[in-house]
């Protein structure tokens, strides 16, 4: 899956970087992160799975604890589950709102297991937000906040000017991109 920001955006908006002091597979990790916490924001088509069973080597059931929404012959990203489910896979046939098949390689024909914690199967990814430059700088801006949680120093950050000031990740930094984010947040997303 592309990433709404890339490794070298996020070198250049925390002063380039060096990659010899930090590896892009250290930036990938909190680009992906900051992507969780305000993709998990967004309108998406996405469902958790919590159970999957096999009924032949090439099929596939999914369970979801959601209406799904999906249709037969749509592309969905699967993650978290089994190697073998996980991937993007065409949905097959549609039984009722929480169930659903694909094809699947290699499987033993299996029972219903559960997938602790949940898979998820996504319609959309954040790449439907390529180019929104408001989703970007909250990616952004999140990404930003998390390497600094990394790199400050008994939990203190630094200011511009080198004073210390408390760490600030939290409730506020989702308050503050909530604002970025208000015309593709996922009502919801902020019920509760």
């Amino acid at each position: 899956m592309a990433s709404v920001i890339t490794v070298a955006e996020l070198r250049a908006a925390l002063g380039g970087i060096s990659s010899s002091l930090y590896s892009d597979a250290v930036l990938t990790d909190i680009i992906d992160s900051s992507e969780a916490v305000v993709g998990s924001m967004l309108v998406q088509w996405n469902a958790p799975i919590d159970q999957h069973k096999y009924t032949s080597a090439t099929k596939a059931w999914l369970h979801t604890t959601m209406p799904h929404k999906f249709f037969v012959g749509q592309t969905v990203v699967h993650s978290g589950v089994e190697a073998r489910i996980n991937g993007s896979k065409t949905v097959l046939t549609v039984e009722d709102d929480y169930t659903y098949t694909i094809t699947v390689a290699g499987a033993t024909v299996a029972d219903w297991r559960f997938t602790i914690p949940s898979g998820t199967a996504a319609a959309n990814d954040l790449t439907q937000y390529d180019s929104v430059s408001e989703v970007e700088e909250a990616v952004l801006a999140v990404a930003i906040d998390i390497f600094q949680s990394r790199v400050a120093p008994g939990g203190v950050q630094q200011g511009l000017e080198f004073s210390p000031a408390p760490y600030k990740m939290g409730v506020a930094l989702i308050r503050k991109v909530r604002g970025l984010l208000g015309k593709h947040i996922d009502v919801e997303s902020v019920i509760g």
